[in-house]
Formats: structure tokens, sequence, C-alpha cells
């Protein structure tokens, strides 16, 4: 029988989750989700929830149950399915921002330790492992690098140390998921009763790596193009499931875009060379551009500091730049629209449209509340 305790759970939990309890309610970590249905792994088994209106009504998508969380239910006597009420506070998550134009945070995976960034060797890219490392680091997880199908490349070990040099501080394993290179190392990561993900491109291996673990054919592969080495979503949702050794993991779809969201701190973790030598920039806010006296140019200039790492860094710096400044003008139009909405609702009851307030807030307080806007917009 599964218990709590071999799905993550801890002290800490319990004591976030003692609210909950003293109102009837009972934990359990989503194993899958559906947008506003879940399978719940709790005490009694797997249950199938539907998430509550206290959270799709008051809190952002990106607060609703995901992969990884753990919840609070509540059980209706004569329903078929079981309510989330709350969802715990997350102590790490793995998110992007949403594909399209829309600046929004959609997250992945939550109380993530681990997240293993796969990457074949057959069409490797280190730009998008720098990346995927940004995304990994901001969210609170330890990134591990996989680099995956070693039996397609003649001199895999020396890859391994041109990533080790380019990813300072990132752990670099070499795998085969075909003849099962290297397969002790990556296993020698998992732990028990800790989360692990595994993330990168469709085509990389990440499932045929998964089953290796899992010592069953449990997850579908696809078979990759010859022609550009790309591989079909054979993952097409993410699903938490426990290894024979107590770990637990989640498989993810792989991803065609893949857009930074708030991840400053961790663009300087994954960074930590350009973080080295910005101190001794003649500026404190340098950008590492075009001001006088920048170390991190200098240094990509006389080939201490990687010049592609260089551009790759101010690249991620410009996306996250640009996402901050989308970010400002969302909020001010929200902002904006609020404003009016009130100033419009204050309008109508000035002109005895909408019934009175209580009797403690008189027409002159709500004037206080509201200043000077109301006569404006009337004007």
């Amino acid at each position: 029988m599964i218990t709590r305790e071999d799905l993550g759970w801890d002290e800490r939990f319990e004591q976030a989750f003692a609210p909950h309890r003293e109102k009837g309610l009972i934990p359990g970590r989503v194993v899958v989700e559906y947008g506003r249905v879940c399978e719940v792994w709790t005490d009694q088994g797997v249950e199938t929830a539907v998430v509550g209106g206290v959270i799709t009504h008051q809190q952002e998508a990106s607060e609703w149950p995901k992969v990884g969380d753990w919840v609070a239910l509540a059980h209706t006597p004569g329903a078929d399915k079981a309510l989330i009420e709350a969802v715990l506070e997350r102590r790490t998550r793995f998110a992007r921002k949403v594909p399209g134009r829309n600046t929004e945070e959609q997250v992945l995976a939550a109380n993530v330790d681990t997240i293993f960034i796969v990457e074949g060797l057959d069409r490797f890219n280190l730009r998008l492992l720098e990346r995927y490392s940004v995304m990994v680091r901001a969210g609170g997880i330890e990134p591990v690098v996989v680099l995956n199908k070693a039996d397609l490349h003649a001199k895999p070990a020396k890859v391994q140390r041109v990533v080790s040099r380019a990813t300072p501080g990132l752990p670099v394993l070499v795998t085969s998921a075909v003849t099962g290179y290297g397969m002790e190392d990556l296993a020698a990561r998992l732990q028990p009763r800790r989360t692990c993900a595994f993330i990168g491109p469709s085509g990389a291996g990440k499932s045929s790596l998964i089953n290796r673990l899992l010592g069953e054919e449990r997850l579908p592969i696809g078979e990759v193009r010859e022609k550009d080495a790309k591989g079909r979503h054979t993952t097409t949702r993410r699903e938490l499931v426990i290894l024979p050794d107590g770990s637990l993991l989640i498989d993810t779809p792989g991803m065609r875009e893949f857009q930074l969201w708030e991840a400053q701190e961790g663009l300087d973790t994954a960074f930590p060379d350009v973080a080295e030598l910005a101190p001794n920039c003649r500026f404190a806010d340098c950008t590492h551009e075009n001001e006088p006296g920048c170390a991190v140019r200098q240094a990509a200039e006389d080939g201490r500091l990687d010049p592609d790492r260089y551009d790759s860094y101010l690249k991620l710096r410009h996306e996250l730049e640009h996402l901050k400044e989308k970010q400002d003008q969302f909020a001010w139009a929200a902002r904006k629209r609020h404003v009016k909405s009130a100033t419009r609702a204050f309008n109508k009851f000035k002109k005895g449209e909408l019934p009175p307030m209580e009797e403690d807030e008189d027409e002159e307080g709500a004037e206080d509340l509201f200043g000077d806007t109301a006569e404006d917009e009337e004007s």
C-alpha cells in the first residue's frame, strides 16, 4: 500500500495542511492533470477529483493544481468525484511563459527536486540546454544534464567534456537507452521519496530512458525522422509515477516552444562565469554590452569567456527584459480597466442607478475613496 510518505509527504507539508485537516479535508498528490479534472493519489488509492470553484474563480490558472502538487480534498456524500478545495504552497515549480502572445505563466510541474535535461547526441543544441537550465534553476530545482543516444555518436565522452566546460556547475551524464550505457550513473541520481522530472525536445529519448528505469515498456516511444532527427511527441501529458527504487518521476511532453518566465535569478545561476566577472565592471548597473570598462565583454573579446555563451547570455537577458515590459504593460492595462469600472459604478450610484450603500458607507466616504476621478470621467 502506497503511503503519503512514499509520495514525498513530510513534516513541512503536514504543518501546512493542519488548517485544512481541521475542516475535515484529506491530503493527496496530483499524479495526472486534465485542466479542471485531476487524478490524485491519497491514502485510499488513486481518486478522480474536480478543481473547486474557489480555486477556478479566485485564482490565476498558474495556481490551479498541477502534476506534483499536494492538494486538500473534500468528499461529498453521493458524489462520484472528490473536490479539490486548496493547493498547498509549492516548494519548487517548473514553469514557462504560455505559448503564443499572452503574457501568462504556465506551471508544468510542482514540488520537483531534480530535473534531468535530456538532449540527444544526434542533434545536440547547447543554447537550448542553457535555456532549459535557466528556467529549472529559476524554479528552485536542481538541474542535471543527460546526453542521451551515446550509441549514435562516435565520441560521446568528448561532447561531455565540452558541455561540462560550457555549463559550469552542472552535472553532465552520458547515456544510451538502447545499450544501457550510463544508466547506472543516471539511476544513482534517484532517491526514494524524492521527485524528479525529465524534460527536453521531442526525439531526445526521454520516454526510452524512463522505460529503462521502470524496467518495462510503460511509456510509448516514437520514431525519429532521419532528415532532421526530430521525433514525435509520444508523451502527450505529464504523469507522476513511482519507480521500483521508490523514487518519484514526472515525464513531460517534448516542448516545441519554451519561453522564459521571471527567471532573472535563474539566469544569474545558470551563467556563474558571467556573474563572477560582473563585479569587476566599472559600473554597478552594467548591461555588459556597450559600457566602457565592462569586464564581461572584455572577457568575451579576449577569449576568457566563450563568445557564443556571452551572446546566449545577452539573448536570454533581452528576452527577460522584454517579458518584464509586457508584464508591466499588462498590469497597467488591468489597473486602468479596474479604475474605469469602479468609476462607472460610482457615477451610477451618484445618479441613483445603484442601490444605496450600507448605512456606515455614505456618499461622502465614497467620494473620499474615488477622489476627483468620477468628476473627471463625467467631464
